[in-house]
C-alpha cells in the first residue's frame, strides 16, 4: 500500500499530459463537455490549477495537478526546509486542488524527494491547506509534514552520510505550520511573502546531541515577467526546555539564502544563487557534543528543461 500511495505521482503523469493536450485543442471532447458543465469563471479557475477533473454547475471544482524538476526548479521560495543544491535531488510532487467558492480553494498533496545515484532515502513529503484569492491578494495556510523513509541504519548516523536537510546529516522528520501570501502588481508580476514556524526531529544517536529543533523561516519573493527572485532567512535552535549537553538554550543557528530564476521562452529555466550567503558562527566547527550543522556557503547554477 505505501508503495501504490507513494508511487501515485507517477502513475497520474500520463493523466497530467493529457489534461494539457485536452487543454490546448479547443475541439476536444474533453474541453466541450467541461465548458457545458460549469460557469467559465470556474473553468478558468480549475484549468490554471492544472488539469481540471470535475467541474460543477455551482461553480466548484476538483483539479490535479503534477510537476517534477530538479531542486531548484520546483523549490517554492517559502519552503522551510532547505536541500542542499549541489546534492543533484530531484523532486516530485502531486496536488489535489478544490475549490470551495468563487475565492477559496483547499488543497492537498503529496511530493518526494530523491537525490542522485540513490545517495540517500527518499524524503516524503505531505501537505494540507486552503488559500483566499481575490484576484489581486492571495494568502494560504497550510500544515505540512516531512519524514525520511527507510530503516535507520550505522551508516545514517555518521557526519556527511545522508545529504543535509537544513544543514542537518541527522534529519528524521519534520512538521510545520506554513503561511503565504502574494501581492500582484499586475497580470506578470507580484510580491510573494512566506512564513514557517515548525519542529525538526533528528535521528536517535546524532552527534549534535539533541533530539529536537525549533526552526522558523521568513521569505521574500518578487517576480516580473520571465524573471524572480527571492531571499529566504531560516533559524535554528534547540527545543525550548530541552537544549541537550554542553548547549546553552540561547544557542541558535541563522542563515540567509538568495536565489533568481530565468524561465526561458523554450520550456527551459536557468537557476543562479547561493545557500548559506550568510549564516551565524562556521560550518564544521566541532562542540563538546559534536559538529554544528553545515552552513558552509554552497554558489549554485542549474538549468532545467521540460520535456
Amino acid at each position: 500500500m505505501r508503495r501504490l500511495f507513494l508511487s501515485l505521482p507517477l502513475l497520474l503523469m500520463p493523466f497530467v499530459a493529457a489534461g494539457q493536450t485536452a487543454a490546448n485543442d479547443s475541439y476536444s471532447a474533453a474541453g466541450r463537455l467541461l465548458s457545458q458543465t460549469a460557469p467559465d469563471q470556474a473553468l478558468q479557475a480549475a484549468a490554471s490549477n492544472g488539469v481540471p477533473l470535475w467541474l460543477g454547475a455551482d461553480g466548484r471544482w476538483l483539479a490535479l495537478q503534477a510537476n517534477s524538476g530538479t531542486l531548484t526548479s520546483t523549490q517554492r521560495a517559502d519552503a522551510p526546509l532547505q536541500f542542499r543544491a549541489v546534492d543533484s535531488a530531484t523532486v516530485q510532487s502531486t496536488d489535489i486542488k478544490y475549490g470551495i467558492a468563487p475565492n477559496v480553494q483547499a488543497h492537498v498533496g503529496v511530493s518526494e524527494h530523491n537525490w542522485a545515484n540513490n545517495q540517500a532515502p527518499r524524503i516524503i513529503g505531505s501537505e494540507v491547506g486552503a488559500t483566499y484569492n481575490d484576484g489581486r491578494y492571495s494568502l494560504g495556510l497550510s500544515v505540512g509534514t516531512d519524514n525520511v523513509q527507510g530503516a535507520v541504519t550505522l551508516p545514517r548516523l555518521l557526519p556527511g552520510a545522508l545529504p543535509g536537510v537544513n544543514g542537518l546529516s541527522g534529519f528524521d522528520s519534520s512538521t510545520q505550520i506554513n503561511a503565504r501570501g502574494r501581492l500582484a502588481l499586475d497580470g506578470k508580476s507580484g510580491i510573494d511573502l512566506g512564513a514557517s514556524v515548525g519542529r525538526v526531529r533528528l535521528l536517535p544517536g546524532n552527534l549534535l546531541g539533541v533530539n529536537t529543533l525549533d526552526q522558523k523561516a521568513v521569505s521574500f519573493g518578487v517576480d516580473s515577467g520571465p524573471l524572480s527572485g527571492s531571499i529566504v532567512g531560516r533559524s535554528m535552535a534547540p527545543e525550548a526546555g530541552n537544549p541537550g549537553a554542553a548547549y546553552n538554550p540561547d544557542r541558535r543557528w541563522n542563515s540567509i539564502d538568495l536565489g533568481v530564476t530565468w524561465r526561458l521562452p523554450w520550456q527551459g529555466s536557468l537557476s543562479i544563487g547561493a545557500q548559506n550567503l550568510w549564516s551565524s558562527g562556521s560550518g564544521g566547527v566541532n562542540t563538546p557534543t559534536g559538529p554544528e550543522p553545515d552552513q558552509s556557503r554552497t554558489p549554485y547554477v542549474q538549468y532545467h528543461q521540460d520535456l
